[in-house]
């Protein structure tokens, strides 16, 4: 079974046309992510279904798999991530590892914001950090 690993922003005016002869040969996952961010920015899509496997530490993995719980419209602090995952005391290693998420969007580290809800740090571009 294929999982999806990296997602990355990119930075381009003109949208990427894949032939229907490549689409062909499209591993089935790289397939489902592409339909579903289309939903996505259509609006007609609230959550990602996508077999998920980010290269990270157990730590940063734990704290994705709590962020993949943020329903949309809702933002949470690191402080309240951090609880979440029994380490009360660990906001800043929430943020770091907020900050290392290799599949931003799907896993929405976008939803989380400072202590005092505003918005901090974010590896895209805080003008990203404000998607649903």
């Amino acid at each position: 079974m294929s999982f999806l690993k990296r997602l990355a922003f990119m930075d381009v005016e003109k949208k990427s046309q894949i032939s229907e002869n490549d689409r062909k040969h499209l591993d089935p996952v790289i397939e489902q992510t592409m339909i579903q961010l289309q939903e996505w920015f259509s609006g007609q899509r609230d959550r990602f279904d996508l077999p998920l496997d980010p290269d990270g530490t157990e730590f940063q993995k734990k704290v994705w798999n709590e962020l993949l719980k943020i329903p949309l419209g809702e933002i949470q602090t690191y402080g309240q991530i951090a609880k979440a995952i029994g380490k009360p005391t660990g906001a800043r290693a929430v943020g770091a590892a907020n900050g290392k998420n290799p599949i931003a969007l799907i896993i929405p580290c976008h939803r989380v914001n400072g202590v005092n809800g505003k918005l901090t740090g974010y590896a895209s571009g805080l003008a990203r950090k404000q998607l649903r």
